[in-house]
């Protein structure tokens, strides 16, 4: 029997990042907003610069999934003007944390109008959208139009910013796509920690191949039979790396690399964005940052 299904067998916990955590990053003046997540609170600054107080909930490297706002982050919720989340099923504790907190904040699916897709694995809605740069352009419309209402004196230069941040996008992309389509065609095969990179793959032409955790949120457990038949499928397809994020223990991840021989890619983005200086901050930079790991690995 391999490592893998004795881990299994045995009382399996994959252990998760830490993910709390309060970053504001703010004017002393403006109004108040809060985003759930790294990838909304990174598009809102493009977005507004210093003409808001905004605090982001989840800090970088967290995973959305298996968040629990504390007091603190309560306050913050309480007192802002505008409250910014992904939607799809990601960020769902903050309904319950807005009853908890009181507020008669206004609430933006930010995430409003993109093409939601099901997940390889499962069918369900996959909320990891920002993977593609299109959908993230759509992100930084709703809230360019979102501060708009909110602070109608700042508004020429939260669209003006907006379209400014949709340009690095686009150049983000473009980079993306020469990275990814340099791999020869034959390799670009992926299996992930957990199933949060279909936007990504859709978009740059991968073939997903499957995931350690089936299942978009990484709060899901594999199983013994699930693992093997992954195992199974690596060797098949000639699968040349196993991409892990930084948001999960890789456990798992690693134990599959042994007995397949693949190796492991450990340091992807899928959760959240990267710390300050990771080169994967930005939205932008982490689409950069994922695509040089991924067309490194495969060719």
């Amino acid at each position: 029997m391999s490592r893998i299904l004795i881990l299994t067998l045995g009382l399996l916990t994959v252990v998760f990042a830490a993910c709390g955590g309060n970053n504001d990053s703010a004017s002393s003046s403006g109004i108040k907003v809060v985003a759930t997540t790294t990838q909304i609170g990174a598009l809102t600054k493009a977005v507004a610069g210093d003409k808001i107080q905004l605090s982001t909930l989840l800090k970088a490297g967290a995973s959305a999934h298996d968040y629990e706002p504390d007091p603190a982050a309560l306050k913050k919720i309480s007192a802002a003007k505008l409250v910014l989340k992904n939607g799809i099923g990601l960020d769902d504790w903050l309904d319950k944390s807005i009853a908890s907190a009181g507020g008669s904040e206004s609430v933006i699916v930010v995430t409003e109008g993109v093409m939601i897709s099901k997940s390889a694995e499962e069918d369900e809605d996959d909320p990891h959208v920002w993977h593609d740069p299109k959908n993230a352009k759509i992100m930084v419309d709703n809230i360019v139009k979102a501060l708009a209402g909110a602070d109608p004196a700042n508004a020429a230069t939260f669209r003006s910013n907006g379209d400014s941040y949709k340009s690095k996008l686009d150049a983000a992309d473009s980079e993306a796509r020469a990275l990814i389509d340099a791999i020869p065609p034959a390799n670009r095969k992926m299996v992930t920690n957990h199933d949060a990179f279909g936007y990504f793959i859709r978009a740059y032409g991968l073939t997903f191949v499957g995931a350690v955790i089936p299942s978009t949120s990484s709060d899901a457990q594999p199983s013994a039979k699930g693992l093997a038949d992954l195992q199974d499928l690596i060797k098949r397809e000639a699968v040349k790396a196993i991409f892990a994020e930084e948001e999960i223990d890789p456990k798992v991840a690693r134990e599959i690399s042994k007995d397949t021989g693949v190796k492991i890619v450990s340091n992807l983005y899928a959760d959240s964005l990267g710390k300050t200086g990771s080169g994967a901050d930005t939205v932008d930079g982490m689409i950069v940052s994922n695509a040089r790991k991924i067309a490194d690995a495969l060719k």
